[in-house]
């Protein structure tokens, strides 16, 4: 089983990764007004959605595996991170909403905005984190 946390934890880390990075896209595009630069960071948002998709699909089999072999339904702890990991597929896919609206030029929010947005992973993280190490409750 340390092979499957090793794989799990090397998953969780690349998926992060693209949730730091894709938001941090949003920005520069949410303030580009040349048309090539534009373009070229919109390929790159799109190439980067598509790796970290299969990424976050490994980290939720990888994670519920280890889920169902080591942790018993009662552990509080476990519960709250199910809720956050719950959260970030929807963030996932609130980044696909946004890409959609970027590839069709229909973005109406500021490069403040997604700034603020681009945050909201980072807390997760840090909350994740300290349940798991922790285990408060």
């Amino acid at each position: 089983m340390l092979w499957l946390k090793s794989f799990h934890i090397v998953m969780v880390v690349s998926w992060f990764a693209g949730l730091f990075y894709l938001p941090r896209l949003f920005v520069n595009l949410a303030m580009e007004t040349n048309d090539a630069a534009y373009d070229r960071l919109l390929l790159m948002a799109r190439k980067l959605y598509r790796f970290v998709s299969p990424i976050m699909w490994l980290t939720l089999i990888t994670g519920t595996w280890l889920w169902l072999a080591y942790f018993p339904l009662s552990m509080n702890w476990m519960w709250a991170k199910l809720a956050l990991v719950a959260g970030l597929v929807g963030y996932h896919y609130a980044c696909r909403n946004l890409l959609r609206a970027f590839e069709t030029r229909q973005n109406t929010k500021s490069h403040g905005w997604f700034r603020w947005f681009n945050e909201i992973p980072v807390i997760v993280l840090l909350v994740v984190v300290l349940l798991v190490v922790l285990k408060p409750f």
